[in-house]
């Protein structure tokens, strides 16, 4: 294995807590441990379309203060604009896969760290074999969707934000004799809904693997005020939907369309159904700011030290996981071929059953 002396990092895919925390510990490690250089590439892959690579040398010094403790990247980030369909001004997409290659040689890089979420990490594995990089990665996303890991950095913060929302909801739902839908992030998967709608007390949670029905989710509200209870809380992750199969999206600026609104079309149908007072609050990108969690921060600096360690081992091509209380590392494919989404007979499936939340209806007619 030639010697490596120098190595990149980027973060690529939405932001979320603890990015810095994987930084610091790549940069801890790589450099007080094994004498490298890191090069920090600013605003993900789009950095090494720049002429010079847009890119930041990263030293010790620069992680000895408050810097792993905030939110979000200090490298910058994008979800858009795919290397090989990258669009253009005139509305035209170009395979520019090559400038990104040619931008990691002008670098002199003998490794990357790549840190994203699954369509990050396939891009960047397909950059990696057709530009020659050796490269391992770090599994971050705020939905707990990356294959083979347990946890993925971000998720852990974005349920403690979304359990702290419920907390403040719930007063103010006495107070004034209110249901509350809580809407919440996880693009097509349940985990974040499901977690924080048992931390945080709900009584029916919505989510995309269990279907629905108005019948069964207004019975529970029933149910919840009859037995003398005059609010309830309802937390639906964005990619529920409605009884029948249908997607709720909302349209962007662009052209394309995204998850949300599903929040306001299920108070909407309370509200038809039951003529009570209902109010949504829609979480979106607060779950990925503020301040990481404890277990956020040590997922991150333990992915980041692994995956250099893995660099100096020569084993490239690797994914750091979180599995059976250890961190362990995996083949990128095969993190990419599996898409974990919620268990309706999981365990925190059943444990929200069991506490008597509305979890949808298996096999229910809609």
């Amino acid at each position: 294995m030639a010697k490596i002396r120098r190595i990149g990092v980027l973060t690529s895919g939405g932001d979320c807590a603890g990015l810095n925390a994987v930084i610091r510990g790549i940069v801890h490690r790589a450099v007080g441990g094994y004498g490298w250089q890191v090069f920090g590439i600013r605003q993900g892959t789009h950095g090494l379309l720049a002429r010079p690579v847009d890119c930041e040398e990263l030293t010790i010094d620069r992680f000895s203060g408050e810097v792993f403790r905030t939110g979000g990247t200090i490298l910058g980030s994008v979800n858009q604009g795919d290397p090989f369909a990258f669009p253009m001004p005139d509305g035209s997409v170009v395979d520019r896969s090559e400038e990104f290659i040619a931008g990691y040689r002008e670098l002199g890089l003998d490794a990357l760290i790549g840190i994203g979420g699954d369509g990050s990490l396939a891009i960047l594995r397909r950059l990696a074999i057709q530009g020659g990089w050796k490269m391992v990665t770090v599994p971050k996303t705020i939905d707990n969707d990356v294959g083979v890991t347990e946890n993925s950095v971000g998720y852990v913060t974005a349920v403690d934000v979304a359990t702290e929302a419920l907390d403040r909801l719930q007063p103010t739902a006495a107070s004034h004799d209110r249901i509350m839908v809580l809407e919440v992030m996880g693009r097509g998967a349940g985990h974040i809904a499901l977690a924080a709608g048992i931390s945080g007390g709900a009584d029916a949670i919505l989510i995309p693997e269990v279907p629905w029905t108005v019948d069964g989710l207004v019975g529970k509200i029933h149910d919840v005020r009859d037995a003398g209870r005059n609010f309830a809380l309802v937390v639906v992750a964005e990619a529920a939907q409605l009884p029948g199969g249908v997607e709720v999206t909302e349209t962007q600026a662009d052209g394309s369309s995204r998850y949300g609104g599903v929040g306001h079309r299920i108070c909407e149908i309370i509200e038809e159904r039951m003529g009570i007072n209902v109010r949504v609050t829609v979480l979106g990108h607060v779950q990925r700011g503020g301040a990481p969690s404890p277990r956020d921060r040590l997922f991150g600096l333990t992915f980041g030290v692994h995956a250099v360690d893995l660099v100096a081992a020569g084993r490239f091509d690797r994914m750091v996981a979180w599995s059976n209380r250890q961190c362990i590392d995996v083949p990128i494919e095969e993190a990419l071929k599996a898409h974990p989404l919620v268990d309706p007979y999981g365990a925190l499936a059943v444990t929200a059953r069991g506490l008597g939340i509305y979890l949808g209806d298996l096999g229910g007619a809609s």
